[in-house]
């Protein structure tokens, strides 16, 4: 059977957007569906339209909404490459960057020049994410001369606007009800937080495993790698995901392994010397397992968000007094803007860009029981 796609780069992202109605109609479906698309479980993925990565292996549902106040509702699968799951639990600020641009052009929301704001509700983490996208003569516009590291060229401005992320998966800030926790691991006891602001990441001081913080994904060991995976899965028990021993299955994506460090000079993956002076704090996560080659959108916004908060291992490396936090990723520097009000984070703002790769349809390898009928 076949069934209508559009492909599309979000941000450092590329994922398969399907309108809801194209989706099977029972949802208990809705895993093997994707995962007969995408082409696994297979690290190749080469039966499918996955790309071997997991920054490639995404995922966007999209409907029109009927909630007051909201354009269209979103929801957001992570497809495993080698294991027969899909993780539904987070979301992708990368992929959030293209549901507006694919709302407009598939007529859900009307196109407004020279701006359009896209009001759209995850249901992933049942929160609100604002999306501002630039229109001329009516389309979506593509060309400009913002520029995102880790994509090549330039391209139109999307602005992203997080707001009210707090709890996003756990329902609370600190899912443990602790700034700090401290964990046994196979090299011994170690600090973490563990925020959930947007999605949960665990945080990790590079010094306390043995990292200095500006290593590239293709310098870590496997048993570095090992070892990091091991911190994150006590990390997923202790949120309640899975037990510790099943998490790299059951609950792969969440929370995210982050990697900090205080600023100092590194040169990035596209050879370009970074300066500590132009940073407020080194990044470094993992997705799925793997070293990510830049930066997950929604873990800056939970980083941004912490650099704010007090008695976190964050506070102890970075101090924040402007409201744009400078993080620096493998592949270079992301600025993200915190919108003040009241003496809280009432939003937290990114940029990205996003365009429309391909429009066409998808052919499975089994039948699945559809919604709508395809002339």
């Amino acid at each position: 059977m076949k069934v209508p796609v559009v492909v599309m780069r979000g941000g450092t992202s590329k994922g398969v957007f399907l309108a809801f109605e194209h989706m099977p109609t029972n949802q208990l479906l809705w895993e093997d569906f994707l995962l007969d698309i995408m082409g696994s479980p297979d690290h190749r993925q080469i039966d499918g339209l996955g790309g071997a990565n997991s920054l490639t292996s995404k995922a966007a549902i999209i409907k029109k909404s009927d909630l007051e106040g909201i354009d269209v509702e979103y929801t957001f699968a992570q497809i495993s490459i080698e294991n027969q799951m899909v993780d539904f639990k987070g979301n992708c600020g990368n992929i959030s960057s293209a549901v507006g641009p694919y709302a407009i052009q598939q007529g859900l929301v009307p196109a407004k020049e020279p701006i359009t704001t896209v009001r759209i509700f995850n249901t992933n983490t049942q929160k609100v994410i604002i999306a501002e996208v630039e229109v001329e003569n009516g389309q979506v516009k593509t060309d400009g001369s913002c520029s995102i590291p880790g994509v090549p060229g330039t391209g139109s401005p999307i602005y992203l606007s997080f707001t009210r992320a707090e709890g996003a998966v756990t329902g609370k800030l600190f899912p443990t009800g602790n700034p700090i926790d401290i964990i046994e691991t196979p090299s011994g006891s170690i600090p973490i937080s563990i925020i959930d602001v947007a999605n949960p990441l665990v945080f990790v001081r590079a010094q306390d495993i043995g990292l200095t913080g500006t290593e590239l994904p293709h310098e870590y060991s496997q048993e570095k790698l090992k070892e990091m995976e091991e911190i994150r899965s006590v990390a997923a028990e202790i949120c309640q995901f899975s037990q510790k021993e099943e998490a790299t299955k059951k609950s792969p994506a969440v929370p995210k392994m982050t990697i900090i460090a205080p600023p100092m000079d590194y040169t990035d993956l596209t050879g370009v010397e970074r300066k500590a002076s132009d940073m407020d704090l080194i990044i470094r996560m993992m997705s799925m397992q793997k070293p990510h080659q830049a930066l997950a959108i929604t873990g800056a916004i939970c980083t941004t968000a912490g650099a704010f908060l007090k008695d976190t291992i964050l506070s102890n490396i970075v101090t924040v007094t402007e409201e744009v936090v400078r993080l620096a990723h493998p592949a270079g520097i992301m600025q993200t803007k915190v919108d003040i009000l009241a003496g809280h984070i009432a939003a937290i703002k990114v940029v990205r860009t996003a365009r429309t790769i391909l429009e066409g349809y998808v052919y499975t390898k089994r039948n699945y029981e559809l919604s709508y009928q395809l002339a």
